[in-house]
């Protein structure tokens, strides 16, 4: 066997050997993406898509979800009063949730990055106009950086009559007890500010089961 012949053999293990390494290759990207897809979201990553993205402003088109909020609510911290965290509003007053203390409140925590936030504001909203004129108020705050804070007002002033509300670090989140567990999270103050209940993620605060909610912890 000439050198030549002996050295085409090993050519094509060695061909075979790169085309096997380079699908090995590809099938780890694939994993690595897919994992990336399903991990949890962490207060890292929540806070750096806060910081990147702008959102939209406007009402979202989309029809709002038939969560129904009687069915959701969570127990999980019934009587204890919210954190003295500090928020601003629209005319950059400084308010805490205790400010709001003699009306039942119902305090939404969103972002204009945060979709089911926006689904539901609409809802939101709806709810505020039912109870005009009680002792009910709809607090929506917003976590966006300032470099968002246009299209925050933008969204809320076309989810009249909800006023805008902002905490500008984006902290507000963590320092409920316990922590949010995701977005949207929303919390439900009776008259005396502690806590009744709350939800996380998106609801329908426009049907009945929200009302139901409302009008027992107005009746206390």
């Amino acid at each position: 066997m000439n050198e030549e012949s002996a050295a085409k053999p090993r050519g094509g293990v060695l061909k075979w050997a790169l085309w096997g390494a380079a699908a090995i290759g590809v099938a780890a990207v694939v994993y690595i993406i897919g994992q990336s897809s399903t991990k949890p979201v962490t207060k890292t990553e929540v806070a750096t898509s806060g910081e990147s993205s702008g959102g939209s402003s406007g009402a979202v088109a989309t029809a709002p979800a038939t969560h129904d909020v009687s069915k959701k609510l969570s127990h999980v911290a019934d009587g204890t009063a919210p954190p003295a965290y500090p928020f601003f509003d629209a005319n950059g007053k400084k308010l805490v949730p205790a400010d709001f203390k003699g009306k039942v409140v119902v305090m939404n925590v969103w972002a204009t990055w945060c979709g089911p936030c926006k689904t539901e504001m609409p809802t939101l909203a709806k709810l505020a106009q039912e109870y005009a004129g009680k002792p009910v108020a709809v607090v929506a705050v917003s976590i966006d950086k300032p470099d968002a804070l246009a299209a925050a007002k933008a969204f809320i002033a076309a989810n009249a009559p909800l006023k805008l509300y902002n905490d500008p670090e984006a902290k507000l989140p963590w320092q409920l007890k316990p922590n949010a567990d995701g977005m949207p999270t929303t919390l439900i103050l009776g008259k005396d500010g502690l806590e009744r209940g709350r939800i996380s993620g998106e609801a329908d605060w426009s049907g009945p089961g929200a009302k139901h909610v409302i009008d027992k912890v107005l009746a206390e």
